[in-house]
């Protein structure tokens, strides 16, 4: 396989895919960085992160997209995942897909997350032929929210996670929405 044909797609930075074995351990290490899951319950094991590489090489598989593992184009480097997802969890506005990312803290303030946000905006639009795209964070994210601003999105509400609804710091949280495909 050469260089450009593992990409499903680029942006100017970045290269998106599906995930392999050998992002486990890289993955892994994102997942235990105290300020990468600063808005997360928690650390995720490297038995959980290699459950949800598994569940994204499935979802990909199915639909076409997923969290996308992310490589800098220019070393070839991973830095972690930007892409779309399904969310099931009860809530009025599910199912839904969402986009989401998290990336390397050594990347961070790099513009990666909105970058990559955008290309995949384009991606739902162009090829998935997607409507409604969603995103969620805990309200005190506030990183997140501006990369939610940056990429076009609007704020629809405020709610109360229901897989967050016994932590007080976290479960109240915004869901921000863009209608991609107006036809």
């Amino acid at each position: 396989m050469s260089f450009d044909q593992k990409y499903v797609f680029k942006s100017e930075r970045l290269g998106f895919r599906n995930w392999l074995g050998s992002d486990i351990e890289l993955m892994a290490k994102i997942n235990t960085d105290e300020k990468v899951m600063e808005f997360f319950p928690g650390i995720v094991s490297k038995d959980q992160t290699i459950e949800f590489i598994e569940r994204m090489q499935k979802q990909f598989k199915e639909q076409g997209f997923c969290y996308f593992a992310v490589d800098k184009l220019e070393n070839n480097k991973f830095i972690g995942f930007i892409g779309l997802s399904e969310k099931s969890f009860e809530a009025e506005f599910t199912p839904c897909i969402d986009i989401g990312w998290r990336l390397s803290s050594e990347e961070w303030n790099k513009g990666y997350a909105t970058e990559g946000a955008k290309r995949c905006l384009e991606y739902a639009n162009e090829v998935l032929k997607l409507e409604k795209i969603v995103s969620i964070a805990p309200k005190i994210n506030v990183k997140s929210e501006r990369v939610m601003k940056k990429i076009g999105m609007e704020k629809v509400m405020e709610f109360e996670h229901p897989l967050l609804i016994n932590d007080e710091r976290l479960r109240d949280c915004v869901l921000y929405q863009i209608t991609i495909n107006k036809i």
